[in-house]
């Protein structure tokens, strides 16, 4: 059988796929605070400790949890992440994509690359679409409560999970693998077979070096909000994305016309490739 090159879109989530972040979707609100208390908070606590404000969410969720009597289990993440809204078409984006790519002799993977929670994104309605999610996580004790951050990604850790994909590396814990030096044509997924999908700071590094590598990257923004759409050129502008693109996954929009681009792309560079 004809060998498949496989195709890996990696998507950020909070901004990217949803319109918000995941917390704001039923876990502030369980712990009496507003989106802006918590974030003030949150941003707060990382500025006047000068760390990381990644893990300050992390354990302002923990610390505000056990204020308000409420467990942090597996369980009761995702069932926060049960309630998370997406963007437009995103629910039957997936199909689409991998129906094109399979009609164009290609195989599709969808990967999480977030600096969100792992276990609110496996609750979400979307969940079972991904290959792999690699976000941040707790650590839990025999009773199964959340007791210490376990993952962190901030915008460092996103770039090596770029690596873990393009080698078939699904640890988080893998720090041997991923840095043993493999041949361009040896591995799982060539970085020219990669689409990046991010919206914000943490993906920058991220998109770049998928743009950088011979992928393609798209910064996608909330189609009402300027802000967001300026930042999104300002990227293409600097060359750190191929595209910009709103986060509309309809199939009739601007989105699913780029990458099913770049599907085509990837197939004849592929094509191409063969007969050298």
């Amino acid at each position: 059988m004809k060998k498949k090159p496989i195709v890996a879109l990696i998507y950020d989530f909070d901004g990217t796929l949803s319109p918000g972040n995941m917390q704001e979707f039923g876990f502030i609100q369980a712990v009496g605070k507003t989106p802006k208390e918590f974030w003030t908070m949150s941003d707060g606590l990382a500025a006047g400790q000068d760390a990381s404000n990644v893990l300050s969410y992390m354990k302002m969720m923990f610390d505000e949890a056990r204020k308000n009597g409420i467990t942090l289990r597996r369980s009761d993440f995702r069932r926060f992440g049960q309630h998370i809204q997406l963007y437009d078409g995103v629910k039957g984006w997936f199909k689409a994509v991998n129906e094109y790519g399979a009609a164009h002799g290609v195989q599709i993977e969808h990967y999480i690359n977030s600096s969100g929670l792992k276990e609110i994104i496996e609750g979400s309605p979307i969940a079972s679409e991904f290959k792999h999610i690699f976000a941040c996580t707790y650590i839990y004790n025999e009773a199964g409560e959340a007791v210490w951050p376990g993952i962190s990604v901030d915008y460092t850790a996103k770039t090596q999970f770029i690596f873990k994909i393009s080698k078939g590396i699904f640890s988080a814990h893998d720090n041997k693998k991923v840095n043993e030096s493999v041949a361009e044509d040896k591995k799982r997924i060539p970085y020219p077979q990669m689409i990046y999908f991010g919206d914000g700071e943490t993906d920058i590094p991220s998109m770049k070096i998928v743009t950088m590598f011979g992928g393609h990257s798209i910064a996608v923004y909330d189609p009402s909000n300027e802000k967001k759409k300026a930042f999104a050129e300002k990227l293409k502008k600097q060359k750190r994305v191929s595209f910009t693109a709103p986060a509309d996954y309809r199939t009739n929009g601007r989105t699913f016309k780029v990458v099913c681009a770049i599907i085509d792309k990837i197939k004849a560079d592929y094509e191409l490739k063969q007969l050298e």
